[in-house]
């Protein structure tokens, strides 16, 4: 007996009962993992003439990701419809702030609480997991204000329970990388615009047809993208082939500049340091570029350290592809620590 096993069936035999005594949903529906597992879920707990997922359709929704949910739902029976939000005609939203996932999921709750009365659904579901719980997601009171439910939250499903599921019920997407809104990209403060959008969505979509990476997130930091991969992935740029196609799906893409993070790729890492604001104003000499540079000569790393970003919140180190491979070599890791210290949030090798 595989006790790991038996607490899934447990868990995924509670969030049936749960589902079933909705009686009929309607499922917030991206096509992510989470929500196309709950909505295979709901499919297998009520039928399908007692669920109706839907898809709500904006400018910080990849069509990458719009064809992965259409052809998800067409593979297991799903019904499925597609609305318009409009979140990013609410000031509150388009400023970026912190809280700007709590916009944009009450623009999208409210429309779909509206469409399920419609429809006569009983109860609007969406996807959130208990790990979500872990993290900054102001879009969780938005939820609550609604009455829209979390099932997958409510049994205590993580992601990797979720991603073990869907491989046993064959769902395409149970290896699929995460796939948040394109606004995610975006560093707070900086206004979310239709422009912005378009540009992450296709400097994204350029890197990906390179191959090679599982995770990869574009960041905008106003006309600096910073790009983060997995680790495992930092190496194939040493190559100038490899490393000259990325600078030439950025650039093609409208970034006048770009750098790459050498924490690679994580989730959740615009929330990074939220609570302490980065020391910004200072001169090279004494201030934090000046410590950073220090430690990069301890290391004998031939790079200096410029401030990026609109507020000076990240490290660019200027090298290049020998720069890169000094600091595979083992250094890589102790030069994020030392530059984080210096009072930077992000450590990035500049690219151009």
């Amino acid at each position: 007996m595989d006790p790991e096993r038996d607490v899934l069936q447990q868990k995924e035999r509670a969030l049936h009962a749960l589902l079933r005594e909705c009686g009929s949903v309607l499922v917030a529906y991206s096509g992510g993992v989470d929500s196309a597992y709950l909505a295979k879920a709901a499919l297998d707990a009520l039928g399908p003439g007692q669920v109706l997922a839907v898809t709500g359709r904006s400018p910080s929704y990849p069509e990458a990701q719009r064809k992965v949910a259409e052809a998800v739902a067409d593979s297991i029976g799903l019904p499925r419809v597609e609305i318009d939000t409009h979140e990013l005609d609410d000031p509150s939203y388009a400023a970026n702030p912190r809280e700007r996932c709590y916009f944009c999921k009450a623009d999208l709750y409210g429309r779909l609480v509206a469409f399920a009365r419609e429809q006569g659904c009983a109860v609007v579901l969406d996807g959130s997991n208990a790990d979500d719980l872990d993290d900054h997601r102001p879009g969780l009171i938005a939820a609550r204000e609604l009455g829209v439910r979390s099932p997958l939250q409510e049994v205590g499903l993580r992601k990797e329970e979720i991603r073990a599921l869907s491989r046993h019920a064959g769902l395409l997407t149970w290896d699929m990388p995460a796939s948040p809104c394109l606004a995610s990209r975006i560093s707070y403060g900086t206004p979310v615009t239709p422009g912005r959008l378009r540009r992450i969505e296709e400097a994204e979509s350029r890197l990906r047809s390179l191959g090679g990476w599982r995770d990869l997130r574009v960041r905008h930091h106003g006309a600096l993208a910073r790009l983060e991969i997995d680790p495992g992935g930092l190496a194939g740029l040493v190559e100038p082939g490899l490393r000259g196609q990325v600078i030439e799906a950025l650039r093609d893409a409208g970034f006048s500049s770009a750098c790459l993070d050498l924490g690679g790729y994580r989730r959740g890492a615009l929330n990074e340091g939220q609570s302490a604001a980065p020391r910004i104003g200072l001169d090279r000499e004494g201030g934090r570029a000046g410590e950073a540079e220090g430690g990069l000569i301890e290391l004998g790393i031939d790079a200096r350290v410029e401030d990026g970003g609109a507020d000076g919140e990240i490290a660019v180190l200027v090298g290049g592809g020998d720069c890169l491979a000094t600091l595979l070599v083992g250094a890589r890791e102790v030069v994020v620590e030392n530059c984080r210290a210096a009072g930077f949030r992000y450590v990035a090798l500049g690219l151009y």
